[in-house]
């Protein structure tokens, strides 16, 4: 889903015991994400790409206010739906554009042919056709994680948590079924997004008062770890 117009995005470390707490008070009020699997939540695998001075790493680590960053993305393990997405930042805002790509497109950018974008022809494959050209980008590192959401209606509220961390700087992973093998461990994070507003009574379900708000890129971490 594109977000044209921009939502501010808040991201918190947290622990299991917050897992739990969270886990326990949101769907008194929320609902689940309508991609919930039985076991309550699902996995996400991201492919992010990033030129040769990691110039995306770098411009989120230093807190470069305008920034973007391009990745593929999949569910569950499973090439069936498989999606190009643009993520900038702006002005504190964040900004998401995507795209659906076929399992043999993505097999054949993988493999290095860069021209299977141009023949796609949306504009975002062109953008990061063009991109892959003038700024080198490559893909550079896979990020896999279990993922609960849940949404509220007012203030188009999405709430996330991210655990099970798991990393791989070998880009062929992308696309097996295999689980992704290097854990990151101990990191729970839990995002909240949403547009013009918060509601307090998500405000009040889920933000602890011991935990502050934070930076976290998982990419980063994948790159750091």
């Amino acid at each position: 889903m594109d977000e044209p117009n921009g939502r501010h995005e808040l991201k918190h470390y947290i622990n299991y015991a917050d897992v739990l707490e969270i886990r326990s008070r949101l769907p008194c009020v929320a609902r689940s994400d309508k991609n919930a699997s039985g076991a309550g939540g699902y996995r996400v695998r991201s492919l992010y790409f990033d030129n040769y001075n990691d110039r995306a790493l770098r411009e989120k680590v230093d807190g470069v206010d305008r920034r973007e960053k391009f990745r593929l993305r999949l569910y569950n393990s499973s090439a069936s739906l498989i999606r190009l997405e643009k993520k900038s930042r702006r002005n504190g805002l964040s900004f998401k554009e995507s795209t659906a790509i076929t399992a043999e497109e993505c097999r054949r950018l993988l493999a290095g042919d860069p021209s299977v974008l141009k023949e796609n022809g949306s504009p975002l494959c062109l953008e990061l056709y063009a991109k892959m050209h003038y700024q080198q980008l490559r893909p550079k590192s896979i990020v896999d994680y279990w993922r609960e959401a849940y949404v509220y209606p007012a203030g188009n509220v999405r709430v996330t948590l991210d655990y099970d961390l798991r990393t791989s700087c070998s880009i062929d992973d992308f696309l097996s079924p295999e689980p992704i093998p290097l854990p990151i461990p101990g990191i729970y994070i839990l995002e909240v997004k949403y547009d013009s507003f918060l509601p307090e009574i998500i405000r009040g379900l889920v933000f602890l008062s011991s935990r502050r708000s934070t930076a976290f890129s998982k990419y980063a971490a994948s790159r750091l770890f």
